[in-house]
Parts: structure tokens; sequence; C-alpha cells
């Protein structure tokens, strides 16, 4: 009999033990396998050419923290029963099972705005009837359902064990150390309120404030750094300016699955929609656009090339939005320098906007030495939490190198 119970050797967080069979059963599902080829980051390697690792790496490493975070709340007398555990463990895993060719990219341009957690959630329900019922709790938890709230926060919330993996898990593969938290500390300083909601003990919030700095200083340095940035456009723009082709009769060489997308009119997921879906991953886009750097149509040809040679367009960024005529100067040249009237296509203004702490949805509370707790941005102890409540935009320009 194939013993499942397995030990993962993960560069970041060391062994992880699979701790019950079921886990294995879905880490060995071709839903599951898919994230191995569905990346972490995007495009991201173009800038920091370490961050080459994928969702599958990302989900087991958040299961891990999950397990910590349970074992530390039942060391502070918090009940927690083995169906709850594996309910929790499960939802975990699965939290990030929907999501498409190059992870938040291109999202709404396959599923018409189709958010990967509806996707994930979707498929937990698949897998659901696969395995007898066995996910129920997974998914109640998943969903914010599960009647004890401290469940669904460490899945999704401003300190949930998700963003405490990837933040460490990036920062390691990219090399940006402002993002290396803690999540050892962190994790030993959760607890549930009476309420049952998750807390953090008070003598806590000096990680809690430096997780919160350590995910601004990583969404600007790198989720959110110009390169980036522009990265991610030119992904949507390619897939939206191959739709637009394939709407007016241009015939695109693309895999059996993607070409299905870009066919595929607005309208509510099909089954055939899913089961194309579960099929797709990066290698699928990376093909289309090493054959698409050869297209007829210049855009479509100059966006590939940019993407697959590594030609990045000339960006400049502000915190003010740009001028009207400095951008319709860039456009003008762009039409003379490639021949087409077009070039409005080519020059366009990205934006990127940031709130570091959300005090109104889901605030961080501390829990006192008398049992009552307070929220994060109003302890006399805060050095941080008051200076990242604001939102912060940057404007981005970008315009092909051709006509600097």
């Amino acid at each position: 009999m194939q013993n499942k119970l397995k030990i993962i050797n993960d560069p970041v967080h060391g062994f992880i033990k699979i701790p019950y069979e079921i886990l294995f059963d879905i880490i060995e599902h071709p839903y599951f396998q898919r994230l191995r080829r569905i990346s972490q980051t995007g495009l991201l390697n173009l800038i920091f050419p370490g961050a080459t690792h994928t969702r599958f790496h990302h989900a087991i490493g958040a299961m891990h923290l999950m397990f910590t975070a349970l074992e530390t709340l039942k060391l502070k007398g918090v009940q927690i029963s083995k169906e709850e555990e594996k309910g929790a463990l499960l939802a975990i895993l699965m939290h990030d099972i929907g999501h498409g060719p190059f992870s938040h990219a291109l999202e709404s341009m396959l599923m018409d705005d189709w958010h990967h957690e509806n996707l994930s959630l979707l498929l937990m329900k698949r897998l659901n009837g696969e395995f007898d019922g066995q996910l129920g709790i997974a998914i109640e938890m998943f969903q914010g359902k599960y009647h004890r709230k401290f469940f669904n926060q460490l899945i999704s919330s401003q300190l949930d064990v998700d963003r405490l993996d990837y933040l460490k898990r990036d920062s390691f593969f990219t090399g940006v150390s402002e993002g290396n938290i803690n999540t050892q500390r962190i994790i030993s300083m959760m607890n549930v309120c009476e309420e049952g909601e998750l807390v953090v003990d008070a003598k806590g919030i000096y990680s809690i404030e430096n997780f919160l700095t350590a995910r601004m200083f990583m969404y600007w340095q790198v989720y959110y750094h110009k390169t980036s940035a522009l990265a991610e456009f030119l992904l949507v723009k390619i897939l939206e300016r191959a739709k637009l082709l394939v709407s007016e009769g241009v015939k695109l060489e693309a895999t059996e699955n993607l070409n299905y997308f870009l066919y595929r009119g607005k309208n509510s997921a099909t089954q055939e929609d899913i089961q194309r879906f579960t099929q797709l991953d990066d290698n699928d886009v990376i093909q289309a656009m090493k054959i698409w750097q050869n297209s007829d149509d210049v855009i479509l040809s100059y966006w590939c090339k940019c993407v697959i040679q590594r030609n990045i367009p000339k960006t400049i960024i502000s915190s003010h939005p740009f001028e009207k005529e400095f951008i319709e100067e860039k456009i003008k040249k762009a039409d003379e320098f490639f021949g087409i009237d077009n070039g409005k296509e080519l020059v366009n203004e990205i934006s990127r906007t940031l709130l570091p702490y959300n005090t109104q949805k889901q605030p961080i509370y501390l829990l006192q030495k008398d049992g009552n707790k307070l929220r994060l941005e109003e302890s006399e102890d805060q050095i941080l939490s008051g200076l990242i409540v604001n939102k912060t935009t940057r404007y981005i320009l970008t315009f092909p190198r051709e006509i600097v």
C-alpha cells in the first residue's frame, strides 16, 4: 500500500509534512498538478531572474504555515478537531487551484471576469464530488460560512497564511530582502478571542507592523515595479489583440485549448469551458507568443517580441497622471515610426494603487492582557500603522523605445 504521508523539502520553509492522506490525493490530482505550470509571479522573472517559482510551491507552503498556525492555537488552548484541521489544510491547499496562465494577469481575459476565487470554488466542488464529500468543511471555511470565523481569517484576511507564504517566498526567489518576514514569530503571536475571531497577542505588535510594511515595500519594489506592471499589462494586451483579430476573421496559430478561449464569446462558464480551462497553463501562452512574433499584425507582433525577446518598451513613472499633450506626442511618433495610424495602441498609461493597511475591511486586532481586544491602529504602541492607512497611486507611461 502506498505511503501518502510524505515529507516535501521546500527551499523556504524546510521540511513540510503531509499529515493527512486526502491532502496527498489532492496534490496528486491533475487540477493541482497544473499549478506546477502556473507562475506564482507572472512575468516577474523578466526583472528578477530568480522569480521562476510556481503556484504549486506557494500552495504547499501556505498549507505548511496553516498547520503551524493551528498547532500554535491548540497550544494556547483553542479546541480544534481533526476534521477542522483537515478542512483548514485542504482549504488553503486549494485556495489558488483556479488560477489561470500567469496567475492574475489573464484572469478576466480568458473567462470574462471570472475571478480565480470563483474558479477555485467551482473546482473544489468538483473535487468534493470525486472524493465522496470529504471537502465539505474545507469549502465552508473557504467561503467564510464555517461557524468558527478564525478559520476563514487564516485563509483570507489582512493577516492570513496565504500572505505570509507569498511574501516570504517571493522575497526569497526575487532576492528582495525587504519582504523577508519572520513567519514563525508572527504565527507564534496568533490567538483566538472569545468571539472566535483571529487576533494577535499585544506583544506581537511590531512583528505585525513589520509584516505590513514589508508587504508595502514588496508591492512597490516588486509586484508594482514599473517593468513588472508593464509586463503584466503586455500579456493582457496580447490576448486582447489576439481575440480582436480572431473576431475579425484573422487566423492565429495557438494550442487547441488557448484557441478555444480566443474564439469563445462572452457568456457564463459551461462544462466545456471548465474542462478546457483546467488544461491551460503558462506554456500555452508562451508558445502562442513565440509564434505570434511573426504575425502580419504590427501591433501583435511588436508586443510578443517585447515579451519573448525581452525588448521591453520604455517606461516613465510619476505620482500624477501624464499630460494629454505629452501622450499625444508619443502616439504621433509611434504612428510615424511604425507606419500605422493606431499608435495609440502602443502608447499607454498604466496606474497602480496600493492601500497597505485597510482599517475598514477586516482590521487586525490586538489581544490585551486583560482579555480585551484593540484595533492595531488604535494602539498606543503602534509606530507605523497610522502612516500606512492611506492609498498611494503611481502612474506609468509606456511607449516603444524606438521613438525615444
